[in-house]
């Protein structure tokens, strides 16, 4: 990673605070579809496939989106580096509503999968984007309060889908999942495209085309790995072996090539920074610890404690309201004060204290002491996450902006993918054992009953006690599991070397700042 060094001045700032507000609501509004559509589906398959039908390939609704997103990420992160934000930004939220549109009028599966796959490319493009533009606008001493605003946007949109697409199916049509993308992406992008004003580059450098390749095929290949496993294939079939390999394999190719081509889709001089490699580590592990707790505490909330799926829901907002608290405070006296290594520390020392305290989970447990447990663990992770994205902005070179910033995301999302993959299976695991323990002799489980909560509680009182146990002893055990990758991320953060925050210098080195005035 090269020398940090200030951007260069934009052509023009926003003479006042609403213009700024507008530029700040636009990417906020874009960031919250990119996060919603990762979650708002999910209510809405079993009407979808009641309609369309094609129950065989649900599963692919959710992957194909997980997918296109994934690859996005980096690529266009560093395509923005050669060709310029705007024009990316733009085209990226192009794509998202072309997808959504499709998606909306899909009359059958395969065509729903095909535009949910558009829509990922455009989704994580917009996720890429959204960061990073930030980082071009605003100096990293001012960029630290507006962080948090966007990390608890992101944060919000995981709790928000399930619920908006609940409802959505239940006064519309599940077709609106979907089209209530369109005018909100139409208003981003308009007001993007009148108001935003970055610069752009004026040297014209090659596209590593090779790199992107190897790079989609390597992260498909283990993200189907890691979906699969465990689920659709035994994780010792010859299927899963062969795209760990395939994966694997193309992996090292990627990284060969990266370190001899002139323009690298992920610059492997980045990986020379410290800042750069603690903060990616840190972030992929915060994200496999918050993408368990915001998957399978919903599970237990409905099973065991009998909640619905919109209650459990709503049980959640406690820790988003500690992500959104945690984040917001940092970012103030970040800015203020222009020092940030304290709370990566403090914060993953919390979400620590808050996984113990779910790791003792049991089915008598009250929704209270749930509820404090996901605040504490929503505030920890609300300190120390938007600070990963800070502290390897403050340390790149403008022109590695785009591919830094969006290797943190990329990490993260992968942090994401291991941990449910991961957790998962424990999960799986833990659970037929209990019932192995429990369940009268010749009694078998469908475990694809872990899908209808509601069919569970359907079951027979013996059976469904034993399932309630099983699944609270599950869940435990994985908030458990949880904690050495809660230390081992504590560990990294006592590791980050804190460089000084670069402070505005005038009110034309940002187009934010301009309008702070």
């Amino acid at each position: 990673m090269t020398t940090p060094a200030s951007p260069a001045p934009p052509k023009s700032a926003p003479s006042s605070a609403s213009s700024r507000w507008l530029i700040l609501g636009a990417l906020m509004t874009c960031l919250f579809l990119s996060a919603l559509d990762q979650t708002i589906v999910a209510t809405a398959l079993p009407t979808i496939v009641g309609d369309l039908g094609g129950f065989d390939q649900i599963s692919w609704v959710v992957t194909a989106y997980l997918l296109s997103s994934t690859v996005a990420v980096p690529l266009f992160g560093k395509i923005s580096d050669i060709v310029g934000r705007k024009a990316i930004i733009q085209t990226t939220i192009v794509v998202f509503v072309g997808g959504s549109m499709l998606a909306g009028l899909a009359q059958s599966m395969p065509q729903l999968i095909v535009a949910r796959g558009v829509q990922g490319v455009g989704g994580g493009g917009i996720l890429a984007m959204t960061f990073t533009i930030l980082g071009d606008i605003m100096s990293p001493r001012e960029r630290s309060r507006y962080v948090s605003y966007f990390t608890g946007v992101f944060a919000s949109a995981s709790v928000i889908g399930p619920l908006a697409g609940g409802y959505l199916v239940d006064h519309a049509s599940w077709r609106w999942v979907f089209f209530i993308n369109l005018p909100l992406g139409a208003v981003s992008f308009a007001v993007n495209a009148r108001y935003l004003d970055v610069p752009k580059p004026t040297t014209r450098r090659p596209i590593d085309f090779v790199g992107a390749a190897l790079l989609t095929i390597g992260v498909v290949a283990i993200l189907l790995a890691m979906t699969w496993g465990g689920h659709e294939y035994a994780w010792g079939s010859s299927t899963i072996l062969a795209l760990v390999v395939i994966g694997g394999v193309t992996g090292v190719l990627f990284v060969l090539h990266e370190r001899r081509t002139e323009e690298p889709i992920l610059p492997m001089q980045m990986f020379h920074n410290r800042v750069f490699v603690v903060c990616i580590s840190i972030g992929a592990l915060l994200s496999a610890v918050m993408i368990t707790a915001s998957t399978f505490l919903p599970l237990y909330l409905q099973v065991v404690k009998g909640a619905s799926a919109t209650s459990s829901g709503l049980l959640l907002v406690p820790m988003m309201a500690g992500v959104v608290s945690g984040s917001y405070v940092c970012g103030r006296v970040v800015n203020r004060t222009g020092r940030y290594k304290i709370f990566p520390i403090l914060g993953i020392g919390a979400t620590i204290v808050g996984m113990v305290g779910l790791s003792m989970l049991t089915v008598g447990t009250s929704r209270t002491l749930v509820s404090v447990g996901m605040g504490i663990i929503g505030l920890g992770i609300g300190c120390a996450m938007p600070i990963t994205t800070l502290a390897v902005q403050n340390a790149s070179s403008p022109d590695d902006m785009g591919a830094a910033t969006s290797s943190v995301n990329f990490f993260r999302t992968l942090g994401s993918a291991f941990g449910v993959a991961l957790f998962g299976t424990l999960l799986t695991t833990r659970l037929n054992n209990t019932l192995a323990s429990l369940l009268p002799d010749g009694t078998a489980f469908d475990a694809s009953l872990l899908n209808s909560p509601a069919e569970i509680r359907k079951l027979p009182a013996v059976e469904y006690d034993a399932v309630a146990a099983g699944l609270a002893d599950g869940v435990s055990t994985v908030f458990l599991f949880a904690v050495p990758i809660l230390v081992l991320a504590f560990v990294l953060a006592w590791m980050l070397e804190e460089v000084p925050l670069r402070g505005p210098v005038s009110a034309t080195e940002s187009l934010l700042e301009g309008a702070e005035q």
